[in-house]
């Protein structure tokens, strides 16, 4: 800074001029907080952004790195109150002075944000953000849960891309507040219903865009809680794709918007047609590759074995077929054979070679029973034929036809019956006589009875 008033003669040119300017501002802010609201928000084409802090009465060009940028918790834009930290910096070439910022926050946030920093690295601690425990998304899921503003372009966004996408998707709204007083609580509430409703596949928990005392609610730790301990899959699509809230990092996966958060909860129906096309062209290709291969196959097979026919080729497979079971029979005889030495030998270990001669033993003993069971039968046999011989004599001697050999007769009475005495008889009656040999018919002429013979 000139502490000495130049004399009129003192000439200056413009660049020492501007240096001394430079000098003087570089050197009395080193570094400060300005409190001003953001105007001209811009990004140059080498990612650096330029802007102006303003109030009423002036503004102020500000300077801050890309990557700077991308540390920021909070989505600067036009029209924000923040606190920037930096240096003045003269331009000598444009006589411009501006403001490199080294930090930026939200006006009156820096105490808020530097809680939200503590609980984000606290849940952190807990494992509460690690991917281990991000759970995978149904691949096409029937029914999805909305925790958001019953209003808003948020709710509209969803349903409308949902049903684009996958049209017969089922949806299930509950309606919550999402900024303000008691948001927090209402949206964590809204996540356990869900769980303990249990009759959808995935959560989407959400809003449009906002300030972050807007978002603020998905900061909370309750929100955060209530995503880490449902058992259903949360997707999040909160704010724009800047805003970055502890729910997102607990959610198993991040929408950049709501849009996008339904996006990545179905699949598009054309997408999955497609596809389903297209593998079926590919299944097609493989299988006409494949039989392709195989008539491939067949002509080398005939061509080099040079077969007349089909009929050659189940030959050669019949003969190898054959020669197969040939060794296989020729194995099995091998095995048995080994077994059956390995049973001689067993045998002869433990004194069973004597079995054979037993054996033959019993069967000769088995033979000498069996003869003289078979004289014993037989002359049994012998003895029965000889007594029935004898009484078939007996018999035959008492045959009436043998005593009627000697001499007897047989009369019968005129009713037939035999006679044995004289009585009932009268002269004249007829008589039977029967012989040895013939018979001949009689008629009485006298009756006389054993007493006039006795006589």
């Amino acid at each position: 800074m000139a502490t000495v008033p130049a004399s009129r003669e003192r000439i200056l040119t413009v660049s020492q001029v501007t240096r001394q300017i430079k000098e003087a501002l570089e050197g009395f802010f080193p570094g400060q907080w300005v409190r001003g609201e953001i105007s001209g928000w811009k990004k140059a084409v080498t990612g650096h952004y330029y802007f102006c802090l303003r109030d009423r009465n002036a503004q102020l060009d500000c300077f801050l790195h890309s990557k700077l940028v991308a540390k920021l918790k909070f989505p600067p834009r036009d029209g924000m109150a923040v606190d920037a930290y930096g240096r003045v910096e003269v331009w000598e070439a444009r006589g411009r002075y501006q403001l490199v910022v080294e930090a930026l926050r939200p006006a009156g946030m820096g105490e808020r944000l530097v809680a939200l920093e503590a609980l984000r690295q606290r849940l952190q601690a807990e494992g509460l953000f690690d991917q281990s425990r991000k759970r995978p998304l149904p691949a096409y899921p029937r029914r999805i849960g909305l925790v958001t503003s019953p209003v808003g372009a948020a709710v509209r966004d969803l349903v409308h891309v949902l049903r684009a996408r996958w049209p017969s998707i089922g949806i299930v709204l509950a309606p919550v507040r999402v900024q303000g007083e008691g948001a927090a609580i209402d949206i964590a509430d809204a996540i356990r219903r869900f769980n303990h409703y249990g009759s959808v596949d995935l959560l989407i928990v959400g809003r449009g865009g906002g300030s972050l005392e807007d978002l603020w609610a998905f900061n909370e730790e309750p929100v955060v809680r209530a995503i880490v301990g449902s058992k259903l899959p949360v997707i999040t699509g909160v704010g724009h794709e800047s805003d970055v809230t502890l729910a997102d990092l607990a959610a198993d996966v991040r929408g950049a918007t709501p849009s996008n958060a339904a996006e990545r909860a179905v699949k598009d129906w054309r997408e999955v047609a497609h596809r389903v096309e297209a593998l079926r062209d590919r299944l097609d290709r493989q299988m006409r590759q494949s039989l392709q291969w195989r008539r491939q196959q067949l002509d080398h097979l005939l061509e080099k074995y040079a077969f007349k026919n089909l009929h050659e080729v189940f030959g050669v497979w019949r003969r190898s077929i054959a020669d197969s079971l040939a060794r296989m029979r020729g194995s099995m005889r091998h095995a048995i054979d080994l077994r059956r030495r390995r049973l001689e030998n067993a045998g002869a270990a433990y004194g069973l070679r004597e079995w054979p001669r037993q054996l033959a033993s019993r069967r000769e003993e088995i033979a000498r029973l069996g003869e003289r069971l078979t004289d014993a039968m037989q002359a049994r046999l012998d003895a029965w034929a000889t007594r029935a011989r004898g009484y078939e004599d007996r018999l035959r001697a008492l045959s009436p036809r043998l005593v009627m050999e000697r001499g007897y007769c047989l009369a019968r009475g005129p009713d037939g019956r035999l006679l044995r005495t004289v009585e009932g008889l009268a002269v004249g009656d007829p008589l039977q006589i029967e012989f040895a040999r013939g018979d001949v018919d009689a008629r009485v002429e006298a009756v006389r009875t054993g007493e006039d013979h006795g006589q």
